[in-house]
């Protein structure tokens, strides 16, 4: 079998299906496995460090994603517990540190927080606000998918400055404008981390470059497993032969019985435009399925040390997203910050609305110095700066025609984080589930069992009033 994509969607497919005996070549376009969540040395501030896509948060109910780590890492010892991630907007901050991990019973304490009245609640949307505790598979998106959360959220009708505290930072984390993101794809969001989640709002974070933690040791990993690997080997297109696939590389051709696609959205429309018989039979399938708009991640090195949080969400803060300082939680970033009396920060921004570089950076130092005006003085040793339009779409309309890892040929499936799946999920643990059910589709055709998946609650507390709601 081939697998085409090697980040956490092509390496949980082909884990799970080397795992069960077959016998897998997997194909990476980069010089390393990892996809969106790789690693590369760059030389910054005099000494080497390994950079990456930047911040991800590790959230406790990632379970499928947590137990593909454990294949390299059994006591996921790479991962740092945050006690808590503060939101903070010019309105004031928020906190989720010791809330109850009960979801209902964090309301009261957030809404405590950012002053939400009984005056306030009165004027609330009961619709829109019932809908983030009733989702549904099938009602949710029948109802809500129409409907932008940008205009989900004015009709709720909160405060502004409790909505911004309590709903924007999270609405803005996923990549998506608001006005391009489905409100069903927003409520389902709401659902799996917030009120579906019972592990609490907390998560990790990872101590160790991802290079060094995860994807040289899945490279031996997978070699064990007896997995052909095959990086900087791009798949140029694929074509019938037989009754099975011929994947046409730059090291060659692979002949399979079964083919998992498991590449971002461009790189997948690419190799698809390529290959006029999959091609062809995808296109209906793939629909309307693109990447959003570009996102950005600045990593800087200061002068000076800065005594921040971990990381921070924002919102009223131009297009800064959120702020992380590394060198609280990340060990080459802390080594060297300790050394030359510094921080590592890095700063990202969603959904934008330009390429200009330039004016991306000079909006984005505005914002920090606004945010954290003793950086305002500080002078930047090294940087290294990101702008990456890969991440899918999920615009209105989009939710109940998106494809699923199925196709018309039972020998090609799918795998990414932009699919539709049987259970709530999203972001680093949607890309490694799809892996996992494309592996456990072909595995079906052959009579082998499954692979377990671990999910949690499928639908909302209140889901059985949804067809009211």
């Amino acid at each position: 079998m081939a697998v085409l994509g090697g980040g956490l969607a092509g390496v949980a497919a082909s884990c799970t299906l080397a795992e069960r005996g077959a016998q897998v070549t997997l194909l990476e376009s980069a010089p390393t496995l990892g996809g969106r969540l790789a690693a590369w040395p760059v030389d910054v501030a005099g000494e080497r460090f390994e950079m990456d896509r930047g911040f991800h948060a590790f959230f406790r109910h990632y379970y499928n994603l947590r137990a593909l780590l454990r294949r390299v890492d059994p006591a996921l010892d790479g991962l740092l517990p945050l006690t808590d991630y503060p939101i903070l907007t010019p309105a004031g901050p928020l906190s989720f540190a010791n809330l109850p991990v009960n979801a209902l019973l964090t309301l009261w304490p957030l809404m405590r927080q950012v002053g939400l009245g009984i005056s306030d609640l009165a004027r609330v949307r009961i619709r829109n606000a019932l809908a983030m505790l009733t989702w549904h598979p099938q009602r949710t998106p029948a109802r809500w998918d129409g409907v932008s959360a940008q205009q989900w959220l004015r009709e709720l009708n909160f405060p502004p400055a409790a909505r911004m505290r309590l709903l924007d930072v999270f609405a803005h984390s996923f990549f998506n404008p608001t006005g391009e993101l489905s409100a069903a794809d927003l409520l389902m969001l709401f659902h799996y981390y917030f009120f579906g989640n019972r592990e609490g709002l907390v998560f990790d974070v990872a101590r160790r470059p991802f290079g060094e933690w995860l994807w040289r040791p899945f490279e031996g990993h997978l070699a064990a497993l007896r997995v052909d690997v095959r990086l900087t080997c791009p798949a140029q297109t694929i074509s019938r032969q037989g009754a099975g696939w011929r994947v046409h590389s730059a090291a060659g051709e692979i002949d399979a019985d079964a083919v998992v696609l498991a590449l971002d959205v461009p790189g997948l429309r690419r190799l698809l435009d390529a290959s006029p018989e999959p091609g062809a039979a995808l296109a209906g399938l793939l629909g309307q399925v693109q990447a959003t708009r570009p996102f950005a991640v600045w990593r800087l090195w200061l002068d000076r040390p800065v005594q921040r949080a971990a990381f921070a969400g924002t919102a009223g803060y131009d297009i800064l997203d959120n702020v992380s300082v590394y060198s609280a939680f990340h060990e080459p970033s802390r080594d060297w910050a300790q050394r030359h009396g510094g921080a590592v920060l890095e700063l990202h921004a969603y959904g934008l609305g330009t390429d200009d570089e330039a004016d991306i950076r000079r909006r984005l130092l505005a914002a920090l110095h606004a945010l954290y005006p003793e950086t305002a003085p500080a002078q930047v040793l090294g940087e290294q700066f990101l702008l990456r339009a890969d991440c899918p779409a999920f615009a209105p309309g989009s939710a109940t025609t998106r494809p699923s890892v199925g196709t018309a040929e039972p020998s090609l499936v799918l795998a990414g984080d932009f699919l539709r799946l049987p259970f709530p999920g999203a972001l680093m643990e949607r890309a490694t589930a799809s892996g996992v059910l494309a592996a456990n589709a072909l595995l079906a055709s052959r009579q082998v069992d499954p692979a377990p998946l671990w999910i949690g609650p499928q639908r909302g507390l209140l889901s059985a009033i949804s067809r009211f709601a």
